[in-house]
């Protein structure tokens, strides 16, 4: 029997998502695991995979298309049902062909996803053969969807030496938003096929400015009124789902949670040393392995390594900063997963480095150099990128010498690291050169106290000017 599949929650965050690209279509056969779609979340572009075998009977969204967690996106069964009562239920029955008269004033539609506009509403509507709620069909009348406003937006299709750029129409309005000439570009999807991820690559080449940007009507009028008159208009960059997710959270943060800082200065002069030794012992290493032959690139253990591995201990001998406010209770959590917050062009990820108390700095280092790859690539599995038992932000490689950060919920906790700074220290009576590293700690005051907090920052530092400690500690 079909059924419909909903748009699934491919991060932990994730409330829409855009269909990028479609892997299988209509009447291809589909196995358990089969790679339908990518998705591009707040968080990274996403596999849609199948969780039942049959037929792709429909697809009810196109590529591009905007899709809410829980909508219908496809019908899935056995060759050759009837699925139009399925679609209609779904919103995705393609509408009727316009009668003859009325082809000529009206163009001719495509199907449509079931999006529910700003302003809409529609009463919920359950399948029979499955719990979950789904819109009803909107009745469009004279109101043109966003589906369609966008493909109107688009442009026509481009096509280049008789054959056809293969982009989604997605990616052929983002491109056309940004001055972006598809013409010749080979993407790196199937078949030369023009990803999301391409346009930035394409965007910095001969490519640029070819093409005449797409009105955004609501973003160029507030950047306009924004301006003063005789004034360069700012360039206007349309938000990202992630960028979205970023400034929701980030705002719901600093307004629901009551945050206080903590702020101190570490002698960093130990730290440094210890790293620089470990990196020259692991470069011997590496050189003696290869026997002669040309060395391979020899694992590098960085500041933020080192510092993962110190909060873990501090995190086990303060597990009170290791916490979590729930509305029935505090949860004080026996595992020891630190967030590392990584910058991407979209945006900010945290991916998670596991048990981060019972791996060695060499360890930490290879998965967090791991994660910080794929996060940029946006690879990162949602498994990888949430239920943080702690964060580190760390913009000392920027120059920065102090700042701090917002938390990252449900946490309970953030350290803000700056870089290590050159400075005079009195040690034994004597002013001599030394190297200070100042962090900031942001705490959830519903669980960590000013005391809990200082405890934790107290053994974090005995841990980082005694750093030994950390690798036998």
């Amino acid at each position: 029997m079909a059924k419909i599949l909903d748009m699934p929650k491919l991060s932990p965050t994730m409330e829409e998502g855009v269909l990028a690209t479609w892997h299988k279509k209509e009447g291809d056969s589909v196995e358990v695991d089969d790679l339908l779609a990518e998705v591009e979340t707040d968080k990274a572009t996403m596999e849609f995979r199948a969780f039942d075998k049959g037929t792709l009977l429909k697809q009810l969204v196109g590529p591009g298309a905007q899709v809410k967690l829980g909508q219908p996106v496809a019908i899935i069964g056995k060759p050759g049902e009837d699925v139009s009562a399925l679609a209609a239920e779904a919103g995705g029955a393609a509408p009727a062909a316009p009668k003859k008269a009325e082809a000529e004033e009206q163009p001719t539609e495509t199907p449509r996803s079931p999006r529910i506009e700003s302003g809409e509403t529609a009463a919920a509507k359950p399948r029979a053969t499955a719990p979950t709620m789904r819109p009803a069909p909107i009745d469009k009348g004279n109101v043109l969807t966003r589906t369609e406003r966008d493909a109107a937006a688009i442009g026509p299709v481009q096509v280049v030496n008789g054959e056809r750029v293969l982009a989604s129409p997605y990616v052929r309005k983002v491109a056309r938003e940004r001055g972006i000439d598809l013409a010749g570009a080979q993407g790196s999807g199937e078949h030369g096929r023009i990803l999301p991820s391409d346009l930035d690559a394409l965007g910095k080449g001969e490519l640029r400015g070819k093409m005449p940007a797409a009105p955004l009507a609501r973003v160029d009028q507030a950047a306009a009124a924004l301006a003063a008159p005789g004034l360069a208009q700012p360039e206007v960059r349309p938000l990202s789902p992630m960028r979205k997710t970023i400034a929701r959270r980030l705002t719901q943060s600093k307004q629901t949670v009551p945050h206080f800082y903590l702020t101190i200065d570490i002698d960093a002069e130990a730290l440094v040393a210890l790293r620089e030794q470990i990196n020259a012992d692991l470069a011997a290493g590496a050189k003696k392995a290869a026997n002669g032959a040309e060395a391979p690139k020899p694992d590098k253990v960085s500041i933020n390594d080192l510092l993962v591995k110190a909060c873990a201990a501090a995190l086990r001998r303060v597990p009170e900063t290791n916490a979590q406010f729930t509305e029935e209770a505090i949860l004080v959590h026996q595992r020891v997963d630190i967030s590392v917050a990584v910058a991407i062009p979209d945006g900010l990820v945290t991916p998670v480095v596991r048990n981060a108390d019972e791996k060695s700095v060499v360890a930490i280092a290879r998965e967090v150099r791991d994660l910080a790859s794929r996060a940029r690539a946006k690879n990162l599995k949602p498994e990888e990128m949430s239920d943080g038992t702690f964060s580190i932000s760390n913009l000392g490689m920027f120059g920065i010498d102090e700042f701090s950060a917002v938390i990252n919920p449900p946490e309970g906790a953030i350290l803000a690291v700056g870089q290590v700074r050159d400075e005079p220290v009195v040690k034994n009576g004597e002013v001599r050169p030394g190297k200070k590293l100042a962090m900031t700690l942001s705490c959830d005051h519903r669980v960590v106290d000013g005391a809990v907090g200082a405890a934790f920052l107290a053994e974090l530092r005995d841990l980082l000017e005694r750093p030994m400690r950390i690798l036998t500690g």
